[in-house]
C-alpha cells in the first residue's frame, strides 16, 4: 500500500559510510589495531571518525600521518583490509533517523540506491547484514565500474540498474566527491552534514543544492509538501 507521499524524484541514492550507516566505529577499531600491532598509541575515536569519509587512505593518513605515495602505505592498508573485513558489523549502524526515511521511501515505492566508494569485498557483506542490500533498486561499489567517485559513471551505472532517470533523482552524500560526482551525474545533491565530512572544505562549501543536518530532514526535500 502507498503511503500516499508524493515526490517529484524518481530515486534517490546514498553514500554508504557517514550517509546511510555510521560506520566509523568499525574502521576506526581497524586502523587502531594497526597502531596497537606497532607498539603506538591508539588515536581517540574523535580524531579518527573525519577521516572514514575518505577510507583506509584517510584513516591511514589519520593515523600514521602518510599518504598513498608513502612506502608503507601499501603494506598497511593491505593489514587495515584484513582487520576491517573480520569485524566490519560490530558497532556500525543506520544513523538515527535513517530507517525512517528508507521505511518511507519504500512505503512510497520511490526507489533508492547505493554508491558508495566501498569494494564490493565490504560493501556486499556490510549491506547484506544490515539488510539494505536486499532493500536497494541498486548497490554500486568502487570497483563495480571502472572508476570510482568522484567520476560520475558510479552513479550514473547505479541509475540504469533501477531504470532511473538521472535528472529526475537525488543523490545523499557526506563528502566533497559525493556532491562533484552527483552533479556531473545530473543529479540534485544533499551534503549530509551529519555524517563524517572529510577534514578539508566543510560542507556548507560543497556546492550541493541542500543541506541536511540530520538523516529525518531528507524527507522534507524528498517529499515536498
Amino acid at each position: 500500500m502507498s503511503s500516499g507521499l508524493a515526490s517529484p524524484y524518481k530515486g534517490v541514492f546514498f553514500d554508504l559510510d557517514g550517509t546511510l550507516a555510521d560506520t566509523a566505529p568499525d574502521l576506526v577499531a581497524a586502523t587502531n589495531q594497526l597502531l596497537i600491532a606497532r607498539n603506538l598509541a591508539p588515536k581517540q575515536y574523535a580524531v579518527l571518525r573525519p577521516c572514514a569519509s575518505a577510507g583506509a587512505r584517510g584513516l591511514i593518513g589519520g593515523a600514521f600521518g602518510i599518504d598513498p605515495e608513502h612506502p608503507d602505505f601499501i603494506s598497511l592498508r593491505d593489514e587495515f583490509f584484513k582487520n576491517y573485513e573480520k569485524a566490519l558489523y560490530i558497532n556500525s549502524v543506520l544513523f538515527e533517523g535513517m530507517d525512517h526515511v528508507l521505511k518511507q521511501l519504500d512505503d512510497a515505492k520511490l526507489p533508492w540506491g547505493i554508491v558508495t566508494n566501498k569494494s564490493e569485498r565490504f560493501t556486499n557483506p556490510l549491506t547484506d547484514l544490515m539488510g539494505l542490500r536486499q532493500r536497494a533498486a541498486s548497490t554500486v561499489s568502487g570497483d563495480t565500474t571502472p572508476y570510482s567517485k568522484p567520476h560520475p559513471e558510479p552513479i550514473l551505472h547505479a541509475a540504469r540498474v533501477a531504470n532511473i532517470d538521472p535528472s529526475r533523482s537525488l543523490y545523499v552524500g557526506d563528502d566533497i566527491r559525493d556532491i562533484v560526482a552527483g552533479k556531473a551525474a545530473g543529479m540534485k545533491t544533499i551534503a549530509a552534514a551529519y555524517g563524517y565530512c572529510g577534514c578539508e572544505e566543510p560542507p556548507e562549501a560543497w556546492g550541493a543544492d541542500y543541506l541536511v543536518r540530520h538523516p529525518k530532514e531528507l524527507l522534507e526535500i524528498i517529499f515536498p509538501q
